[in-house]
């Protein structure tokens, strides 16, 4: 059965290597991002491979447009299948400069974000007793620390204590929800010179024991498993994905 798949952040990176996936599974995705002309873009790719799907505008900042979006959905298809809650900025600030807007920002993003995206859905999953949710959180969340990104850093291990504490809420109605922390993975985030490593992210594969940084289809795949019956006795996991990272390090 052709499964909804609603993912935020779809016009670039991971979300984008999600969506293609999904797509390819023969799934009908929502492409949402507040890049039009990237999240148009990658409709376009998938229905030229003969996928299907659709593009909305969507700022995870904003209730009213989660909410519309949500019901427009329903609306028009019936239900919404899976959720994959992508969307996320990361911005170097040192602590000094931090200000409460910027803190605010980003876990309005990265955290909150989530929640407006997938509270809406819950009743209509509910009702169906079928439901997967897939957040991203990151290394950077889960037992990494992060100088400079300190409000990235907390947004992100809120996520993982979000899909902890939903998968725990929704189990016996029929909805799981787990997560995903990349590690170092070929993005324009982390190829930001300004924000993160720079165009020389390459190097970090010198110390990641499989000896490469990730590519966004390495954590799309392992998206689509979580979402899938594949992973149907999974709930409330938040899977790394690092080429052997964070164990490799002592």
């Amino acid at each position: 059965m052709t499964d909804v798949v609603l993912i935020t952040g779809a016009g670039i990176g991971i979300g984008r290597a999600a969506a293609l996936a999904f797509a390819a599974a023969g799934h009908h995705v929502v492409v949402t991002d507040v890049l039009e002309p990237e999240g148009r873009a990658v409709v376009a790719e998938i229905a030229a491979a003969g996928g299907r799907a659709e593009f909305h505008r969507l700022d995870v900042r904003s209730t009213e447009a989660a909410d519309a979006l949500v019901a427009d959905i329903e609306a028009r298809h019936g239900r919404i299948d899976i959720i994959v809650a992508n969307a996320g900025i990361a911005h170097k600030v040192p602590l000094p400069e931090l200000s409460d807007d910027k803190w605010d920002h980003t876990l309005d993003i990265d955290l909150k974000g989530i929640f407006r995206v997938i509270r809406p859905a819950l009743p209509g999953m509910k009702a169906r007793r079928k439901g997967a949710i897939v957040a991203l959180s990151s290394i950077m969340g889960v037992a990494y620390g992060w100088d400079e990104h300190v409000h990235y850093s907390a947004a992100k291990a809120g996520v993982v204590g979000l899909v902890r504490g939903l998968g725990v809420e929704l189990a016996r109605d029929g909805i799981r929800v787990n997560g995903v922390a990349p590690g170092y993975i070929r993005t324009a985030q982390l190829l930001s010179k300004e924000h993160s490593v720079g165009p020389d992210a390459d190097k970090c594969g010198e110390y990641i024991p499989m000896g490469r940084i990730g590519e966004p289809e390495d954590i799309a795949d392992v998206i689509l498993f979580l979402a899938s019956d594949a992973a149907r006795y999974m709930t409330g996991q938040v899977v790394v994905v690092d080429g052997g990272l964070l164990v490799g390090r002592y």
